[in-house]
């Protein structure tokens, strides 16, 4: 047998710190390595493999799509990308989809219809610290971390950086420039931390009496990962662009900007495009993704195990814990005590976790987790907490 963890640091950069586990397939909520160990995953790929592994269904709506059409552009249409984005925009509540490839790329998308919509004169956003959008230059100019954009400068002008959960602080940073208010309904690689409804609200009230169009990042809480499709639609009115991916293929990569019609029509032939958003296999994906929600019932799973869930995690036995935050199967435990030597034991005894900031644990496992997946995921994380 090959090895891949060595021929990896000699073939591929060094972006990531990867454990040394190679992962060679996954069924459930169970993922397998190449010397056949197998770990309780609760990481699923970030948040992305909402489905788990081999979900049967989809399993076969890909291999029936392989077969029959792969790529054409989006200099024509298929029925697939036209599918997923009707699924889509009747569980969202929003009327047009662009789809592309990844949440940056849906970042990304999100602030030039933004830009576009305010001409030459309004074109400043206004972002929230402590956010995470992605890490293209755009995205990642709108990302209130500077440990993300060290070495990166200059950075993508026109994005002011306010206070997360300070109404007062929009409001003073508005101006006859600015265009538009993007945050995320929960900071994820922030920590974990969810808006309140009022927050919400206000900000949506200030946009609407300053003309402004509210953006939301659901990258990584849209597509059922809180309890309903989109997080947003717990806490008031839809707003007038939405970036949301990961979930949203099951584990294939895909993004989508969501807008209303009035903001969408800013958006004209030419005005923004790439190459492979709304591939054939990759719309089938998350068109399969979205039936099989409705079919199986997974927005009440995710209901069901996200109460569950949150009471064990409250019953570690630990003195470290300090609090469990977040919503649906989106939860973080923050602790007093860094998180990753934590996960990296846990990883030992054969469970996927992953941090969110320096000391918080981040639960975001499959959709169809079961009351026995958490089990034996909180069994297995105590005894490293006793340790």
């Amino acid at each position: 047998m090959k090895n891949w963890i060595e021929i990896g640091k000699e073939v591929m950069m060094p972006t990531y710190a990867p454990a040394p586990i190679v992962i060679d397939q996954a069924k459930g909520c169970t993922v397998t390595d190449t010397d056949g160990k197998e770990y309780l995953d609760f990481v699923a790929g970030i948040a992305v493999n909402s489905l788990g592994g081999s979900h049967p269904k989809l399993v076969a709506a890909l291999q029936d799509q392989v077969a029959k059409l792969l790529h054409v552009s989006n200099l024509y249409w298929t029925a697939p990308s036209v599918e997923a984005a009707e699924l889509l925009a009747k569980a969202s509540g929003m009327d047009q989809v662009f789809f592309c490839n990844s949440g940056a790329e849906a970042v990304e998308g999100a602030i030039k219809l933004a830009r576009k919509s305010g001409g030459e004169d309004r074109y400043e956003i206004i972002a929230m610290n402590q956010s995470f959008h992605g890490r293209t230059f755009g995205a990642m100019s709108a990302t209130g971390q500077p440990k993300y954009q060290k070495g990166f400068a200059p950075l993508v002008p026109g994005i002011v950086h306010v206070p997360f959960m300070d109404v007062e602080a929009v409001k003073a940073a508005t101006n006859d420039k600015t265009v538009a208010v993007l945050f995320e309904v929960i900071q994820g690689e922030g920590g974990i931390h969810p808006v309140t409804k009022a927050y919400y609200q206000a900000i949506q009230a200030w946009c609407k009496a300053k003309g402004l169009l509210m953006i939301i990042d659901e990258v990584q809480t849209g597509n059922g990962r809180c309890g309903s499709y989109f997080a947003y639609q717990q806490f008031g009115e839809r707003p007038d662009i939405v970036a949301t991916a990961k979930g949203l293929g099951g584990g294939l990569p895909i993004g989508a900007v969501m807008a209303t019609k009035e903001a969408a029509a800013n958006f004209k032939p030419g005005d923004h495009a790439t190459t492979f958003g709304g591939n054939p296999l990759v719309t089938r994906a998350a068109a399969t993704v979205l039936t099989v929600m409705e079919e199986e019932n997974i927005l009440e799973n995710v209901q069901k195990m996200s109460v569950y869930l949150k009471e064990q995690l409250l019953n570690l036995k630990t003195d470290h814990l300090v609090e469990v935050r977040g919503m649906g199967l989106m939860l973080g435990a923050e602790l007093d005590i860094p998180a990753a030597p934590i996960c990296k034991a846990c990883a030992e005894k054969g469970l996927l976790l992953v941090g969110a900031g320096a000391n918080v644990i981040r639960f975001v496992p499959p959709l169809v987790v079961t009351k026995q997946d958490i089990d034996a995921m909180i069994a297995i994380l105590q005894e490293v907490m006793d340790a």
